[in-house]
């Protein structure tokens, strides 16, 4: 058998069928080839959601355990096990060969989903258990999509295009599973399983269409720099040059992720507590218009070619969006925005950091200082830590809120998260003008 070397796949001969599509992506016009990439990428996160997310759309009204709202108790059980898996990622998704990737994908889903099956079989309390080992493979997914998008010319398009399935996927998973609970009276423990079990089909066409993906050509490489694995004595090194600027990035989106996860695990208590009730579409609805305005933004990115201007311009997106973020929570407080509007105002500011940080800012970080590596120990890092401060919120809301609900703990929240982020922000932009290198065109 051949070795497909037009494609630049390194090392294993391949099927007719895979070297026909990743030959033909090798040759296709950059605008097919960003499409198809897109598609594939945000396909299959879209459908990993609907195996991590469903089971919020339920309130699990009236019920408690160990003194703590069950819902509250499962929503920290499976933010454990996603916490331990960026945690493992740092190794795992940094170091795992590019031929494994998509069968790993199909394997950490198909683990989730027997974890959801579990967890409708088992009588609750203890079912909060499964949800623990239905977060812990499921949080090494999105490294592994990225992967095939990373070091690319047009990687922030790419991005931008992934980070739109996590944005509306979880509204819309949240749509659907809370649609199955009213419309249908599917119980809520059977309902997380059945979700996922609807988005199984589409999801194997998804990671297949990845699986096709050709890596980065030599063209990619020169423009950015080359993406390779990762071990431990590079990942030390990598963290030693860079230590000061990483920690204040990664500080930066340990804040976004308290406040973004807030917004979006107790969505149902949140716009109940904003007058919205027995709604479903109401989460699709709110999440669509983000998506919209944070993939035009992010997206146009990729046309600085400069990595130098590029990265600093992220930085000062990230202080857009903060400002973003307390303009809505004034605008809720002093009753200017409807529900509607506060909610999409306030994602907008959330997530136009937050996917900056996924699709521009640690990308054009390495390609701009010139380094080699995956972002992939980047972006596991930061989660790794975000991840764990969000645990212990949830661990600690009782005695932090006093238990006056949801709504007042997200506007605090978002309101210091964002006065904090901008003073840091600022700090980091003082920081990297004065470190990264003269500007190289991408």
């Amino acid at each position: 058998m051949a070795w497909n070397v037009e494609a630049n796949v390194i090392e294993r001969p391949v099927s007719e069928p895979a070297r026909s599509v990743s030959h033909w992506l090798t040759m296709a016009n950059p605008a097919v080839f960003s499409v198809y990439c897109i598609v594939a990428a945000f396909g299959t996160y879209f459908c990993m959601y609907a195996f991590r997310k469903p089971f919020t759309a339920a309130t699990y009204e009236g019920m408690v355990a160990f003194g703590i709202g069950f819902k509250t108790i499962l929503i920290t059980s499976q933010v454990a096990g996603y916490t331990l898996s960026k945690f493992i990622g740092i190794k795992l998704v940094s170091e795992l060969p590019a031929r494994h990737r998509a069968a790993a994908i199909l394997l950490l889903i198909a683990i989730a989903e027997l974890a959801l099956m579990l967890f409708a079989i088992t009588p609750p309390p203890w079912s909060f258990v499964w949800l623990f080992f239905n977060g812990l493979p499921l949080g090494m997914v999105f490294g592994l999509v990225l992967g095939f998008l990373e070091g690319r010319a047009v990687s922030e398009a790419l991005a931008a295009g992934l980070c739109a399935s996590f944005i509306v996927s979880s509204g819309f998973v949240k749509s659907v599973g809370r649609s199955m609970i009213e419309n249908y009276d599917v119980d809520v423990f059977w309902m997380p399983f059945l979700t996922g079990l609807l988005f199984a089909p589409p999801l194997l066409l998804f990671v297949g269409m990845l699986a096709q993906i050709p890596p980065p050509s030599p063209s990619d490489e020169s423009l950015r720099s080359k993406r390779v694995p990762m071990n431990a004595q590079q990942r030390s090194g990598f963290w030693r040059r860079h230590a000061w600027g990483l920690t204040g990035l990664i500080a930066v989106y340990v804040m976004l992720t308290l406040a973004r996860s807030l917004r979006d695990d107790f969505a149902v208590e949140i716009w109940s507590e904003l007058g919205v009730n027995d709604e479903p579409m109401v989460f699709a609805q709110s999440e669509f218009w983000v998506m919209l305005a944070i993939v035009a933004i992010a997206g146009l990115s990729s046309f600085i070619r400069s990595n130098r201007t590029a990265f600093l311009s992220s930085l000062g997106l990230l202080a857009v969006g903060f400002l973003i973020v307390i303009g809505s929570v004034l605008g809720q407080a002093y009753g200017y925005l409807s529900p509607m509007a506060f909610m999409v105002f306030l994602g907008l500011g959330l997530y136009l950091p937050y996917v900056a940080f996924h699709t521009t800012v640690f990308e054009r970080m390495m390609a701009a200082f010139q380094e080699t590596g995956t972002i992939g120990y980047l972006m596991y890092l930061a989660d790794a830590m975000g991840y764990l401060v969000y645990v212990g919120v949830m661990v600690f809301r009782q005695s932090i809120t006093g238990g006056d609900g949801f709504l007042p703990l997200l506007l605090w929240g978002a309101l210091v998260v964002a006065a904090v982020s901008t003073v840091v922000t600022g700090v980091l932009c003082y920081h990297f003008s004065s470190t990264v290198p003269a500007a190289r065109v991408s």
